[in-house]
């Protein structure tokens, strides 16, 4: 015995969803749907696939990390800094530490590949690298919590961006280096290349 559910009207559509062949019906009821949804759709929608820029030049290349917590936080603080549009995104686990660790040797790789790509396309100008405060990947790649000593974070966190921002500036020299470490509150805090 078969049971239907059925949530609106049949379209002619088989057990796997495909229409039923020879339907003309079916075919312009579902195109008269789709034309009358395109009509509906908001203004902004249709002018949204214009609205990106050509390739060209763009002020950074930005490091962040990939928790969902602070993904808007990090869109709101550049959009702050003048740089809607106008900055590359990689995004890691750890952000620094993830493209630093040994335990994902190919994050590092994915990295450095983006830097290179990033110069050739975009002629970046800086390489800006975000961390973050109670970050998952710090616990999981160092084996601690530092989260709960606010004053050894931001020493932990220091030490790793610094040890990046190093590495980025013996690889590209042309480069500017910022170093950033962002609290869940969206606030940030500048890094000093070095203590």
């Amino acid at each position: 015995m078969q049971y239907r559910h059925s949530s609106g009207p049949d379209f002619g559509s088989t057990c796997c969803g495909s229409p039923r062949h020879g339907s003309r019906r079916t075919f312009l009821t579902i195109a008269a749907l789709g034309a009358g949804a395109a009509l509906m759709a908001p203004p902004r929608i249709v002018r949204a696939a214009g609205a990106a820029q050509p390739a060209g030049e763009v002020d950074a290349l930005l490091l962040s990390c990939m928790d969902y917590r602070l993904i808007d936080d990090i869109g709101r603080y550049m959009d702050g800094r003048g740089l809607t549009n106008r900055y590359d995104h990689v995004i890691l686990a750890g952000a620094s530490l993830g493209a630093l660790t040994d335990r994902k040797k190919a994050w590092g790789e994915a990295f450095w590949d983006h830097v290179a790509v990033a110069k050739q396309l975009h002629r970046i100008r800086r390489v800006m690298v975000m961390d973050h405060r109670d970050c998952g990947a710090y616990r999981v790649f160092l084996n601690t919590d530092v989260a709960a000593d606010p004053e050894r974070e931001t020493a932990v966190h220091a030490e790793q961006l610094r040890a990046l921002g190093t590495a980025i500036k013996a690889r590209h020299p042309d480069l500017e280096v910022e170093l950033l470490l962002m609290a869940l509150d969206g606030s940030v805090e500048s890094i000093a290349e070095s203590a």
